[in-house]
């Protein structure tokens, strides 16, 4: 929320001195006067273009803006508290009112200030933010470094800070898809100037570990929270016992693959989840997909939105650069196609407004949450920022948006670790990647067709192909269902909630026909009659019969004859996993079988040859699973470049083999127990990160 005061945020709403000091730095009197300058020239904007409100005398636009500051102190924690426990509107309405309550408030009792209306303050203050936001955004409250001095400085005031010395805590952070190779190349090049800072200086160590299929966020996240992933078959599948496809980011069916999980849970027993599918077992989470219309993060979120709204280093900073997000985008996309840059995906404005609002608002918004948890001494907090991971599947892992978008999360790391140097608790910051991503042209643009269509042409029946879902809107429709809760205004929340997972689905399924086959029939309830249901997840594709088990291998060929030798034959297809009787699951290719329990092939070439050493290590446990389907369809892989070609129309994927999709960051603090030096599978990392959590007491 855009303040009048402006860059008096740092010094009006907060005290001057971080909670670990008590002395005031020649930084904190340097921006106090820059704050107060900034403060006066907007008070006296405001003198000259608005009539209703006069200053009689040269001194009186100076004090008004030390008495705003002032009265902002006092009234900004109460504001906010009100913020924490009323409805998403009511937070708007303080947003738009109650930097007009600071106002009139110091404006009254300031001699020499004359004001001839009741909404003289509401347009002096709006009429001061609209300037004062430029100033805090070319000043100190739009840097990262003013964001982190600010959120730090809210230690001050939480009401829960304990007594006595706590055990440390810890504090993970995901960067969501940020595969190994590209971290390593960012560190080299001084990209993520924090990160290199912690490696010089020995207190964190650089590993990688190795996610097995599926390569997604569901697979590899409720693995690291859970300790499974047993159920888990790719981004979304069809479930046998539900007799559906579920979706992952989808809040009601995040909360069915949670409910399947087994184990307590990494953040079980006073951890906080932030902006993740899955809880983790946390006793309160914020944005969480597994837990909206639980009521049970709404207030973490509000209160962090409450304080978000009323600053000017909140929201008119994420404001400000969600705008230059969307310039920016369109610019990339436009200069992509302008140099023909390959592969590439179209890229549209739903897109760049989505980009603005994750790597603006809701990373800023998180970070807020975060913060507000560890100068709580919350005892393990978890965290995700999907920033790179949204830009990597549009533009390309290693292009220079992608980059940025790493680079500006290396900020955020920054911001975390000043924060944390006011927390109760010291804190360890443990950072995590839950896959890579690997790229090339989309099967699409190289087939010229679907895989969807592919399977109904080998089949000659109508398929039901559920190749997006609108993943966009995913984090945005978690912001408001985590802010619809109970309070005034909830129910225009949920339907702007109900609005965006509509949208969400509309894009996940549609019917693909053979050429002259009949359209597939939808009934009542939406559910579609055909018999074959094709789903992708990168250049991982799914290929389920509406059976209640998993077909074999003999009954695949019986029913369709020609699918497998039709799928396994296309250049863009690299292998076909089916179940059979004798030898369990089998990759197969176009000149080999390879037996993945055993590791024979037979035939002249190893269909696994091309995704590198391991391939069939990381594969096996998800072919053998009951809830795999009945074909997993890999896209080929160029072994040279590591290009994969996505079922969906995106550059970066991730979900099968192939590329730098399985290779993802694990960066350790020093000083807790060294991970293993392989580290296979989610569940695996999940254990490493358990042991810290107890070598810690957290």
């Amino acid at each position: 929320m855009p303040s009048a005061r402006t860059c008096l945020a740092h010094w009006g709403c907060d005290d001057v001195t971080a909670p670990s000091s008590h002395r005031v730095r020649g930084g904190d009197i340097g921006r106090l006067l820059v704050a107060w300058v900034a403060g006066t020239l907007t008070l006296l904007l405001v003198d000259v273009v608005l009539d209703e409100l006069t200053f009689t005398s040269w001194w009186a636009a100076p004090v008004a803006a030390a008495v705003i500051g002032v009265v902002g102190l006092i009234l900004h924690p109460l504001l906010v508290a009100v913020a924490a426990r009323v409805g998403w509107l009511a937070v708007i309405a303080l947003a738009v009112v109650g930097q007009a309550i600071v106002v009139g408030v110091a404006l009254a009792v300031v001699p020499g200030v004359e004001v001839d209306s009741w909404w003289a303050p509401i347009v002096a203050a709006w009429l001061a933010a609209l300037v004062g936001s430029v100033l805090a955004w070319l000043g100190a409250a739009g840097t990262d470094e003013g964001f982190a001095v600010s959120l730090a400085r809210r230690g001050r005031r939480s009401r829960e800070r304990p007594d006595g010395p706590l055990p440390d805590g810890l504090l993970i952070v995901q960067i969501d898809g940020v595969p190994y190779p590209v971290l390593t190349w960012a560190l080299a090049a001084g990209n993520t100037p924090t990160l290199d800072r912690w490696m010089r200086a020995g207190s964190h160590t650089l590993h990688e570990w190795r996610p097995t299929v599926p390569c997604t966020t569901p697979a590899s996240q409720l693995g690291i929270l859970h300790g499974s992933v047993e159920r888990v078959p790719a981004f979304r599948w069809y479930d046998r016992e539900l007799g559906r496809v579920l979706t992952a980011n989808h809040p009601a069916d995040a909360a069915i693959i949670e409910q399947r999980a087994e184990g307590p849970g990494l953040l079980s027993n006073g951890g906080v989840s932030v902006s993740n599918l899955f809880s983790g077992g946390a006793d309160r989470t914020a944005m969480v997909m597994s837990r909206l219309r639980t009521g049970r993060g709404t207030t973490i979120t509000r209160e962090a939105v409450g304080w978000f709204v009323l600053r000017p280093d909140g929201f008119a900073r994420s404001l400000f650069r969600a705008v230059g997000e969307v310039v920016r985008e369109r610019a990339q996309s436009a200069r992509q196609v302008r140099r023909d840059l390959r592969p590439r995906v179209a890229r549209d404005w739903v897109f760049a407004l989505m980009r603005a609002v994750t790597n603006g608002v809701i990373r800023d918004l998180s970070t807020a949450v975060v913060a507000q948890e560890m100068l709580r001494g919350t005892p393990i907090v978890y965290v995700d920022y999907v920033d790179y991971d949204e830009v990597a599947h549009h533009a390309g892992v290693f292009r220079r948006e992608s980059l940025a978008a790493l680079e500006a999360l290396d900020g955020v790391l920054a911001t975390l670790a000043t924060v944390a140097e006011s927390a109760p608790r010291h804190y360890r910051i443990a950072v995590v990647s839950d896959h890579g991503q690997s790229q090339g042209d989309t099967f699409l643009q190289l087939d010229g067709a679907t895989l969807a269509d592919a399977v109904a042409a080998l089949t000659s029946q109508s398929v039901e192909a559920v190749q997006t879902t609108g993943e966009d809107y995913a984090r945005l429709r978690a912001l408001a269902e985590d802010m619809a809760g109970s309070g005034a205004g909830s129910g225009t929340a949920r339907r702007t909630a109900d609005r965006l997972d509509r949208r969400t689905r509309a894009g996940s399924a549609g019917d693909t026909t053979a050429p002259g086959g009949p359209a597939a029939a939808r009934g009542s309830d939406g559910r579609s009659d055909s018999e074959l249901i094709v789903l992708a997840s990168g250049n991982l594709g799914l290929v389920h019969a509406r059976t209640d088990r998993r077909l074999l291998l003999h009954e695949i060929d019986e029913r369709w004859p020609r699918l497998i030798p039709g799928l396994v034959n296309n250049p863009t297809i690299g292998c076909v996993v089916a179940m059979t009787v004798a030898e369990g699951p089998v990759a197969i290719g176009p000149d080999g079988i390879h037996a993945l329990r055993t590791g024979a092939v037979v035939g002249d070439c190893d269909p696994l040859a091309a995704y590198g050493e391991g391939a069939r290590d990381r594969l096996l446990p998800a072919a053998e699973r009951p809830m795999a389907p009945d074909l997993y369809v890999i896209s080929a892989c160029d072994a040279a470049t590591g290009a994969v070609h996505a079922f969906e129309e995106l550059v970066g994927s991730h979900g099968g083999l192939g590329g730098w999709q399985d290779r993802a960051v694990l960066i350790a603090p020093a000083d807790l127990a060294a991970p293993p030096a392989e580290i296979i599978g989610a569940d695996s990392l999940h254990q490493v990160l358990r042991g810290w959590r107890d070598e810690l007491g957290a």
